[in-house]
């Protein structure tokens, strides 16, 4: 017997009990679709799934995308607050690489192709973190997930039109799969 909400409930609840998006697909709109119904922490991922979200899209965009219930599974051990609060993002890299991409922390995307941005959604510490995952592209920035019930990728011309004037909170420039040697 599971306890529900811990990393094994989860993981069985989002492989056998829940249809999990495909595997090789973008995810937009984590309130909408298949994978509103799966779990992380003591929540649906509707409610704090972004972290996860942003993590699988940059696999994806990489070509080594993976099942989203092992992402979650993964990342199920660097949640705060059982899961409410959804993920520590200054732990984001150790599943970019655990997964096998290469990645650097910065403090702006520069001139990175992708990256993954966690920022406020308002007032910093009174209101809640969101994280997505970006693409650069000749017109602006592909912002996918960009909020609960985004159905689609959103374009931006700049990072600011993704977080406002607010710095980001941590910010991930993907570089690459890592090398196998």
């Amino acid at each position: 017997m599971y306890i529900k909400g811990s990393r094994r409930y989860n993981y069985r609840h989002n492989t056998e009990r829940v249809e999990a998006p495909g595997t090789g697909s973008m995810i937009n709109g984590q309130g909408l679709g298949l994978v509103s119904k799966m779990r992380y922490g003591i929540c649906p991922m509707s409610f704090n799934g972004c972290e996860v979200i942003a993590v699988q899209n940059a696999l994806v965009f990489l070509g080594i995308p993976q099942p989203v219930a092992e992402v979650a599974f993964y990342m199920e051990r660097f949640r705060l607050l059982m899961g409410f609060f959804g993920c520590n993002v200054y732990k984001i890299g150790k599943a970019l690489a655990h997964f096998g991409a290469e990645y650097e922390r910065a403090a702006d995307p520069g001139d990175a192709r992708a990256f993954i941005v966690s920022f406020w959604t308002g007032r910093p510490f009174l209101s809640p973190i969101h994280t997505v995952f970006c693409v650069k592209t000749a017109s602006g920035i592909d912002v996918y997930n960009k909020y609960n019930t985004c159905p689609g990728v959103r374009s931006c011309q700049d990072i600011g039109g993704i977080i406002g004037k607010r710095k980001p909170i941590a910010l991930y420039r993907i570089i690459s799969p890592a090398r196998q040697d």
